[in-house]
């Protein structure tokens, strides 16, 4: 059996104001696709302004999604490939 080591980069950008941060997650896949997710974090105007907590959370969306578009794009390919209908199990 070959063994092989392959990695992926993730790529997150941020935008933020006092009460906001979005965040846009990307990857770049081996067969030269692109997926793209994005997050929002929104601060109570009562909590203290901490940019790294609402990156943090925008951030966590955006991977969270990225990780849905994954799923979906690798069941796609499933399914193309097999001719059936695979079903993928949410966590």
């Amino acid at each position: 059996m070959m063994h092989t080591s392959v990695g992926w980069h993730v790529e997150m950008e941020f935008r933020e104001d006092d009460q906001h941060t979005r965040a846009v997650a990307m990857v770049r896949l081996p067969d030269g696709s692109e997926v793209r997710a994005h997050g929002h974090a929104s601060r109570h105007q009562t909590d203290v302004n901490q940019p790294r907590v609402g990156e943090e959370i925008a951030a966590a969306r955006a991977l969270n999604e990225l990780a849905m578009q994954l799923l979906t794009k690798a069941h796609g390919e499933i399914d193309q490939a097999s001719g059936r209908t695979s079903h993928p199990i949410h966590v």
